[in-house]
């Protein structure tokens, strides 16, 4: 009989030795392969090789969070890049002011009892400039494929591009930078004239209490002044939920690390300092997702009105919960995806067991009144609603098929569409985000980008992208109907 000690020495034994052959059979494999021929490499894809090219000769990168050129003291390069971003500013900012005037006609029109919910004139348009010889009714009728070969597409309907779209980066309309300081920039500033923007600050509601209407107080809500204003009207986890909404959070701009983009070290950006008031006032990034930099698309900060009543969220992303929204923010969009660079900056990963308490004040926020629309339907209450609205709502529900991708109550269908805009000669986009329609009219500038100033622009867009072959009065009727939403 074997002893017990004989026994384990054995199965030891066993073990090395298996250990050893299994290495011997592994280093051989390998000695095989390096000597095997080498297969010829598989022919690329010219497209995918192209796209990979693209990039933005003669930008200077090394302002970056691994450090300075060999030999250079990180901060001192920092203040070097900062200094030349300083310096070449102003040709940024002619550049990006050029390309707006030569797309749109950026005189702010108005008119007459047309405004948001607190009374801003809302601008009119069309704004974009179109090609001598075309007209919105001639450019209306025509095929995709003749668009395309003539090249009279708007330039004004294809992408918007970032003020300084080799760098990105979240910006802050100066309206906004001169109650908060921190959000400046030394490298961008917003380009958009304020007319093309929503009130500030926008008013909030709260689907608890409807009767109360804006329960804003005049002011933007911060760590300073949230407190003050919703406590009592909401409840302590939600309230916590706001506490961290407005917490300044490391950001890849705006944070105390060398390579930052603001002059003086920061906390970072709070989610409401985007979304401020819950809605937005214009501010814009780069969406994260996209490679390479230049195929990046610009994202206008969306309301977070009516969350509630929305199942994916996000321009490009498709999250399936606000909670997920909230925490993968952080893990993307201010870090344009990249977590190694968040590490660095010092990112704030928010414990899960607190993403719901942002949820649930975020789903209190509700849609600006709108008298003009059924409480059940919403649809028009054809009591309350002029003639022109009511042919606006007709044209929506039938012969413009707005209603195929924008379903009442809150105007969307909660998908993903892709207009391949390609067909006109224009970037493509692929699928985008159905935008909620409810209240559409405090939300210039549209579309993801914010490339249509006013709804008229965004009218006309459709008329062309969809051939819809609607004529002027139609197409009023149309803007009409989107302004009782």
């Amino acid at each position: 009989m074997i002893s017990k000690d004989k026994l384990t020495w054995m199965v030891m034994c066993f073990v090395v030795v298996g250990a050893f052959s299994w290495l011997w059979e592994a280093a051989r494999d390998s000695m095989a392969q390096d000597r095997a021929p080498v297969k010829p490499r598989e022919k690329a894809n010219p497209a995918i090789d192209e796209t990979k090219k693209k990039g933005f000769d003669g930008v200077d990168f090394s302002y970056d969070v691994f450090g300075a050129p060999p030999g250079q003291d990180p901060e001192e390069n920092a203040r070097k890049v900062m200094s030349k971003d300083l310096a070449e500013k102003p040709k940024v900012l002619e550049r990006q002011k050029k390309l707006l005037n030569d797309r749109y006609h950026l005189d702010c029109r108005t008119a007459s009892g047309v405004t948001m919910t607190k009374g801003k004139p809302q601008p009119i348009g069309p704004t974009a400039h179109l090609k001598d010889g075309i007209t919105w009714d001639k450019l209306g009728q025509m095929e995709a494929e003749d668009i395309k070969s003539k090249k009279v597409f708007p330039a004004g309907f294809d992408r918007l591009p970032h003020v300084k779209h080799e760098v990105g980066g979240m910006v802050f309309p100066q309206i906004q930078i001169k109650q908060f300081p921190r959000l400046d920039r030394v490298d961008v500033e917003f380009d958009l004239p304020d007319c093309f923007l929503p009130e500030f600050p926008p008013p909030i509601f709260l689907t608890t209490h409807p009767e109360l209407g804006d329960v804003s107080q005049g002011e933007v809500v911060s760590a300073d002044n949230f407190d003050r204003i919703l406590r009592g009207l909401v409840t302590s986890v939600q309230l916590d939920g706001l506490r961290l909404l407005v917490t300044q959070f490391p950001q890849e701009e705006f944070n105390a690390t060398h390579d930052r983009k603001s002059l003086k070290p920061s906390l970072g950006v709070a989610c409401l300092d985007c979304h401020v008031n819950f809605h937005s006032t214009g501010q814009f990034h780069l969406n994260p997702d996209t490679r390479p930099q230049r195929d990046r698309m610009r994202l206008d900060t969306v309301s977070l009105r009516g969350m509630f009543n929305q199942q994916i969220h996000g321009s490009k992303r498709s999250l399936r919960s606000v909670e997920d929204f909230t925490e993968f923010e952080q893990r993307t969009a201010y870090f344009n995806g990249d977590q190694i660079r968040a590490i660095k900056k010092g990112v704030n990963v928010i414990d899960r067991l607190l993403v719901p308490h942002m949820a649930q004040m975020q789903n209190m926020i509700d849609f600006p009144p709108a008298a003009k629309l059924d409480p059940m339907t919403g649809r028009l209450n054809r009591k309350k609603a002029s003639p022109q609205e009511m042919q606006g709502e007709d044209l929506f529900f039938g012969k413009a098929r707005c209603v195929a991708c924008h379903q009442p109550p809150a105007y969307t269908d909660h998908q993903m569409h892709d207009l391949q805009l390609e067909r006109f000669g224009a970037h493509a986009d692929g699928p985008m985000k159905s935008f909620v329609l409810r209240g559409i009219k405090d939300s210039p500038p549209y579309f993801h980008d914010g490339r249509l100033l006013t709804l008229e622009d965004a009218v006309e867009f459709f008329n062309i992208v969809s051939e819809l072959r609607l004529n002027k009065d139609e197409k009023a009727a149309l803007v009409a109907f989107l302004r009782a939403l």
